[in-house]
């Protein structure tokens, strides 16, 4: 297991960093989503995909 370990070292903590980043990633956009903010960062006047954004409440 101690071989194995220390010959995919590199690899095994490049892995766990871009998984932390992805992590990252997903839980600021689960926050922005609940919080009701934009994904995309800029204003919806113009975009074609508002309605699915922004649905209209009746």
């Amino acid at each position: 297991m101690a071989e194995f370990l220390s010959e995919n070292l590199a690899t095994i903590i490049v892995s766990l960093i871009l998984a932390a980043a992805i992590i990252l990633v997903v839980r600021k956009l689960y926050k922005n989503k609940k919080a009701g903010k934009s994904s995309c960062g800029c204003n919806c006047y113009g975009c074609p995909n508002s309605s699915v954004c922004h649905k209209n409440k009746q």
